[in-house]
């Protein structure tokens, strides 16, 4: 099976899904990570041009640890609109190389603009991946499940899947880590070590399933994106 995780930022899919990317991975299964954005507004006193560069190996080093693919359209933060059709074509391409089975990306309901502009991005481009003679070029893409991965702290968002990443959890921290630019600056100047904040998360959603550590999702339920078998590993 083909897994592709679609995330804004680039350490995005670390933090929501990276455990069960991972478990999809040892599993056999062909993984590919696609960041939407490149980051470069994501620190206060590193420049976006080299935030840029450094955001990219980041997440190159992170999907390394794990044996996964990663890609990045290289859009800048803040400039994402889920109405620009070279953006959404931008991820026609990417469904229509990878030719995924199962696709995972940001809930609808996430917390900042671009990431909601992603998830439906993700949606639409997924849908007109799938026209034969929209674009030609590429071979169509077949229309996949989709999986909208949690929100931050999980505010806002009922799970209806879950997945048990315990014999993953920390492969994910360690691919969390590889973000210094972000997990360093927010140990140094905010107080805040935002990979046990990411572990807690993985408590929590451990909790509401009854293993020690889980990540939730919940399906996109509209025609034909339901299948009769379960996508999650």
């Amino acid at each position: 099976m083909k897994v592709l995780g679609i995330g804004c930022h680039p350490d995005d899919i670390e933090v929501a899904c990276a455990g069960t990317l991972a478990k999809y991975k040892k599993l056999g299964h062909e993984v590919t990570v696609c960041h939407v954005t490149n980051g470069d507004m994501g620190h206060v006193e590193i420049m976006p041009p080299e935030l840029r560069e450094m955001r990219i190996a980041e997440a190159k080093k992170a999907g390394a640890l794990a044996g996964i693919k990663v890609v990045t359209l290289d859009i800048g933060d803040l400039v994402v609109y889920s109405s620009d059709r070279k953006q959404r074509d931008a991820v026609v391409e990417v469904l229509r190389q990878e030719q995924p089975d199962v696709i995972i990306t940001h809930s609808p309901n996430d917390y900042m603009p671009d990431h909601t502009a992603v998830s439906r991005l993700v949606f639409d481009a997924s849908f007109a991946a799938s026209c034969l003679h929209y674009n030609q070029g590429l071979p169509a893409a077949p229309i996949t499940p989709i999986y909208y991965m949690d929100t931050l702290a999980g505010v806002g968002f009922m799970p209806t899947e879950y997945v048990d990443i315990s014999d993953t959890i920390e492969l994910k921290i360690e691919m969390l880590e590889c973000h210094v630019s972000q997990l360093k600056w927010m140990r140094d100047h905010d107080n805040i070590d935002f990979a046990e904040f990411v572990r807690t998360c993985a408590r929590f959603r451990g909790l509401q399933c009854g293993v020690q550590y889980a990540e939730a999702f919940t399906a996109c339920n509209v025609w034909p994106r339901m299948v009769p078998k379960r996508m999650l590993p």
